[in-house]
């Protein structure tokens, strides 16, 4: 069921068992398992079917320490959210990632890999991925003779396999089947401004909702669940704080904090001593499978040298010396076109790595680009302006902050990567001049970032050290959870869309079995 929140009566209230704010990846992943659920879901979203230049503007906000990508622009406010122009990258998170490392602050979640494998399976159907086994390398390699991996010492580096989702329209996908559902009542163009707790503060008592065109409504529900992606989450709690005078959820000061991305950069030239085997590293389709490989370091190795998760990519090509980031390509109303801006940019070759030049023929060059995960960082976070939006909201800023594990795990992984291709006898690695001094704790202009926002509302046992509990439910409140990028813990390599449907369908179990039942 559809309701335009602007055709209500002025002070509405909206009653129900479950409120899901946000229809992204995360908050569409539990609605679509309500349906015929014999519950009344509420789902609030804040723009309508399309993107509109007026609702972007809602949250625009500046990046005040260093270059990032328009905020206005680096998510969609729209039925669907950002999968409306992801890429359909999709790898499961790797066990080490969950696990306490004591070399990386802060580091730890309250689960295992092994508590989101049956949802990771569950995710690749939402998402209309090959079955959960083909991220196994061995498996790929037996489709194709002429997939293999580089004879590495698999001890050291094994191929990480991403698959490929067509990529998911989620907005588009599953419309219908929200708005056809009899008990998930869906609200368009319904902003929530402020989450409001009780005068005890341990529970939700309700939500303000608010309009482009002015009215205000009101929501109740017994449970609610935040899903407005990691930027707009801490904002809106951050923001709630008419009788919380910190926050919602903030009484331990982590709502915000532990801002991630993914570090996405051009780090070096590999040269081969013959034209290697390269078909398992470069997208590939068997059937309806789409997949490739990164090479990426076992845990073990990461553990023995102290290092963040990484990943390397390669192509064929060579650096030119003419490669910008794509934060100096990216304008704020890049929105409207987001296909056709893609499109222009490959063309330039100022997409994911820019001005390669392919060389004819097999080839002995190519370019190789980092996906790193980031340290947790309470410096890096989420604080609200003074400015408001035209709702009177307060705007959000980023303060992204970075530590010296970062770099230098970026420059021991092509290390690694160097000795271990010279060993084989494959070729040899030249790194960029930006990795060359291991004391220098700079970053080069052409860095960049995958648009991955996670940890403001991070997971986390014990409430001085996170947001959320294991369940995602925010601590100290009985009835208000968190869904998507938001609860991670750390980052990882991979692009994080698979573990967020993933993590947000464990939610939604849990909701089912032990709170809604």
């Amino acid at each position: 069921m559809h309701i335009d929140a602007r055709t209500l009566d002025n002070g509405s209230l909206i009653e129900g068992d479950l409120c899901i704010i946000g229809t992204g990846a995360a908050g569409l992943s539990i609605a679509l398992e309500w349906v015929a659920a014999g519950r009344k879901v509420i789902l609030l979203e804040a723009g309508g079917f399309d993107p509109e230049a007026r609702m972007q503007a809602l949250y625009r906000g500046a990046s005040l320490d260093r270059p990032y990508y328009p905020l206005q622009a680096a998510r969609l406010h729209y039925f669907g959210g950002t999968t409306g122009h992801w890429a359909g990258y999709c790898s499961p998170f790797d066990p080490i990632d969950f696990v306490k490392r004591d070399w990386v602050p802060h580091s730890g979640w309250p689960i295992t890999r092994a508590d989101l494998d049956v949802y990771y399976a569950r995710a690749n159907k939402l998402l209309e991925l090959g079955p959960y086994g083909m991220y196994n390398p061995s498996n790929w390699e037996g489709l194709d003779p002429e997939v293999k991996r580089l004879p590495l010492d698999g001890q050291i580096f094994y191929p990480k396999m991403w698959q490929f989702s067509p990529p998911t329209r989620m907005g588009t996908m599953y419309r219908d089947q929200v708005v056809k559902s009899d008990n998930v009542h869906l609200y368009t163009y319904a902003k929530v401004v402020e989450v409001v707790p009780n005068r005890d503060l341990n529970a939700i008592e309700g939500l303000r909702v608010k309009t482009i065109d002015g009215k205000e409504h009101q929501v109740r529900a017994r449970q609610y669940v935040v899903a407005c992606g990691s930027i707009h989450s801490a904002r809106l709690l951050l923001a709630s704080n008419s009788r919380a005078p910190n926050g919602v959820g903030n009484q331990n000061d982590n709502v915000g904090r532990f801002f991630q991305e993914h570090f996405e950069i051009m780090t070096a030239q590999l040269t081969f001593e013959k034209p290697p085997a390269a078909k398992m590293y470069t997208i590939s389709t068997i059937g309806e499978i789409r997949a490739r490989a990164e090479m990426a370091l076992s845990g073990d190795v990461q553990t023995k040298h102290r290092i963040l998760n990484g990943t390397a990519s390669f192509r064929p090509g060579v650096i030119t010396g003419t490669e910008q980031s794509r934060f100096a390509t990216f304008s704020p109303d890049a929105v409207a076109n987001v296909e056709a801006r893609r499109k222009a940019a490959r063309e330039k070759g100022k997409g994911g790595a820019a001005a390669q030049v392919a060389p004819a023929g097999p080839s002995l060059s190519y370019v190789s680009s980092t996906r790193q995960e980031q340290t947790p960082n309470p410096e890096s976070r989420i604080v609200l302006d003074a400015e408001k939006d035209e709702l009177g909201m307060p705007l959000a800023n980023l303060r992204w902050k970075f530590t010296k594990l970062d770099k230098r795990s970026i420059r021991v992984f092509y290390e690694l990567l160097g000795q271990e291709l010279g060993r084989a006898g494959l070729g040899r690695v030249q790194v960029m001049d930006w990795l060359l001094d291991g004391n220098d704790e700079s970053w080069p202009s052409i860095l960049a970032a995958g648009w991955h926002h996670m940890g403001t509302l991070r997971m986390a046992e014990n409430p001085k050290d996170g947001v959320v509990d294991a369940n995602c439910k925010v601590h100290g409140l009985s009835n208000l959870y968190v869904a998507g990028d938001p609860v991670f813990s750390t980052s990882g390599a991979p692009n994080p869309t698979l573990t967020v449907v993933a993590v947000a369908l464990r939610l939604s179990d849990h909701l089912k079995n032990k709170v809604l039942v």
